[in-house]
């Protein structure tokens, strides 16, 4: 019931236009456009390699905190987890169906925005077990959040708020204008953000060849804690 539930969810999400356009072809256009056109200092060394890392966590946050944010609000609105929370399939088996789907709809992001990257010239380095890691971490972060968001406000609300949040940490979480450009009071704000965090982190392995980044690691653990914590605590079906 679940891998039916899983697939399921997992067609839905990539035959949605809007969340399509989020998942993506918004995160394909910026690795392009910034790799290919000087608009942004990236600091030394190819732009592309600053890039590719803040773009792999923008796709994690667009798929599991915005996109199942979204999907979910609706859903709840229109009264079909209220019809599922009575099926066979036990709550619990919905929620793993949601993360199989964000988890496959990741895998298919990550794969098209790393022939992408290696195409405009990415050197990435690194221990691929933390950037994994990283990833998972990430996921959950986010998929926390996006579940609280969807099951506390309205649909409408969260379709609004949503796409603020994406807009907001797009260009203040560091996917592509770097921290240092925010101050140092701005850079300790926004490097305390998941996006950043995640961000950061995967630059530091991809880019830099750092060993596994312990503290952007634990900024992710403690808002996949709290995240996870608060929707298990308030979501609600109806």
């Amino acid at each position: 019931m679940i891998a039916a539930q899983a697939a399921l969810e997992t067609k839905m999400l990539l035959r949605n236009g809007e969340q399509l356009l989020l998942t993506v072809v918004i995160p394909t256009l910026l690795l392009v456009l910034f790799s290919s056109v000087d608009i942004v200092d990236t600091g030394a060394g190819k732009a592309v390699d600053f890039l590719a890392p803040g773009i792999l966590a923008l796709a994690v946050m667009s798929t599991a905190f915005t996109g199942q944010a979204i999907a979910t609000g609706f859903e709840r609105r229109y009264g079909v987890l209220k019809r599922l929370a009575a099926s066979p399939l036990p709550r619990w088996g919905l929620m793993t169906a949601k993360t199989a789907s964000v988890l496959v709809t990741e895998v298919l992001q990550v794969v098209l925005l790393t022939v992408i990257a290696f195409a405009l010239g990415w050197s990435p380095h690194g221990n691929p077990a933390a950037v994994l890691l990283l990833l998972v971490l990430g996921t959950a972060a986010f998929s926390g959040l996006g579940l609280l968001m969807a099951g506390t406000l309205k649909a409408e609300a969260t379709l609004a708020a949503a796409n603020l949040v994406f807009l907001l940490l797009l260009v203040g979480g560091g996917v592509i204008v770097p921290l240092e450009k925010f101050g140092t009071a701005g850079q300790q704000v926004l490097g305390l953000l998941p996006i950043s965090a995640l961000s950061d982190g995967l630059r530091a392995v991809l880019q830099h060849g750092s060993g596994t980044p312990w503290g952007d690691l634990g900024v992710l653990a403690l808002w996949a804690v709290l995240g996870l914590a608060a929707a298990g605590r308030f979501f609600r079906w109806e």
